[in-house]
């Protein structure tokens, strides 16, 4: 649809004034500061934004000259990022951000969280049963550089000395170090390859399972399993949930590309996006805590109550966060 060259001078002219004060309002914050605005160039502002933005509506629609759209489009994004685009200080979006954003999106994928939950701890019950029944199936499920010789031909004392032992070069530091490098790996691949309906997040969620319970196998052979577990869970109560996290930020961006509903593909995928990356942002930060509980706690405690106690209090401390912290009051 176009419009005569008549009518396009009458558009510009009834409209050419707007489009000018609007301007005149932008190139003062610009070049000055929005508190030289008058409280009547402040409420001004938002009327003068929707009138430029209706006005290159019609001109897109009627197919008006090139140079008049892009002048709109330029002046309305120049009042788009002054309107909006104003961000509070650093600290109150970081104070936020733990006080409503992460909490929140992590309560937005509590289902996926279950599906992962649970597939972890079956992938990790098959992966036990399977080494259990064919002792063989270690060294093809655990990479020889992440077992270091923690395997089933290893002796009780060499797997005693790797929860209990001081640590010494080549040892449990060496062991620790591989398997946080390896769970990090894991937390990242799971979300950046959700989108792919979520198949490779879950195929990662199950194969590192299988792997944690073949480790399982040669430990509780040596009639180590309860020593394995404090030596784990005093960092993998973080570090094991930061992995369930990004597994089930994946699989909300794979669900929601499968399954769109009403919405169009992307704008479902859009926003599991926006919810994913909250939670990974969070699950960053949860990995680095794992890591100095890597290296500090797990090396310095050596008591297995104490271990359990520490990783109790941390899995109880996440749990009460995610499950109250940003609530809005009703009522």
């Amino acid at each position: 649809m176009t419009i005569p060259a008549f009518g396009v001078s009458q558009f510009r002219a009834e409209r050419e004034a707007d489009w000018q004060q609007l301007e005149a309002l932008l190139d003062r914050v610009e070049r000055k500061s929005p508190r030289r605005l008058s409280s009547a160039d402040l409420v001004a502002l938002p009327r003068l934004y929707r009138s430029t933005l209706s006005s290159l509506s019609i001109a897109r629609e009627t197919s008006l000259d090139g140079s008049m759209i892009a002048y709109l489009e330029s002046l309305s994004t120049r009042a788009y990022f002054i309107l909006y685009g104003v961000r509070e200080p650093a600290w109150r979006q970081i104070a936020g951000f733990f006080a409503h954003g992460w909490p929140a999106a992590v309560r937005g994928i509590v289902p996926e969280a279950l599906i992962i939950a649970a597939l972890f701890l079956g992938s990790a019950l098959a992966g036990y049963f399977l080494v259990l029944a064919d002792p063989g199936w270690f060294n093809a499920i655990v990479p020889g550089e992440l077992a270091n010789g923690r395997n089933m031909q290893a002796s009780t004392e060499t797997l005693r000395q790797s929860i209990y032992g001081a640590p010494e070069k080549g040892g449990l530091e060496v062991f620790a170090t591989a398997l946080f490098t390896h769970n990090s790996q894991v937390s990242i691949l799971a979300f950046a390859l959700g989108f792919a309906f979520g198949i490779p997040t879950l195929l990662l969620i199950a194969s590192n399972g299988i792997l944690i319970g073949a480790f399982y196998t040669a430990f509780i052979s040596k009639g180590l399993g309860v020593g394995f577990t404090g030596w784990l869970v005093i960092h993998g109560s973080t570090e094991l949930s930061a992995i369930i996290l990004a597994g089930a930020a994946g699989l909300h961006i794979g669900r929601a590309v499968a399954f769109p509903g009403a919405r169009s593909r992307l704008a479902a995928a859009g926003e599991a996006g926006r919810r994913g990356a909250l939670v990974m942002i969070g699950v960053v930060l949860m990995l680095l805590v794992a890591g100095l509980l890597e290296g500090f706690a797990r090396q310095l405690i050596t008591d297995d109550i104490a271990r359990f106690a520490i990783a109790a209090g941390m899995f109880a401390l996440w749990l009460i966060y995610f499950s109250f912290v940003g609530r809005r009051a009703h009522g």
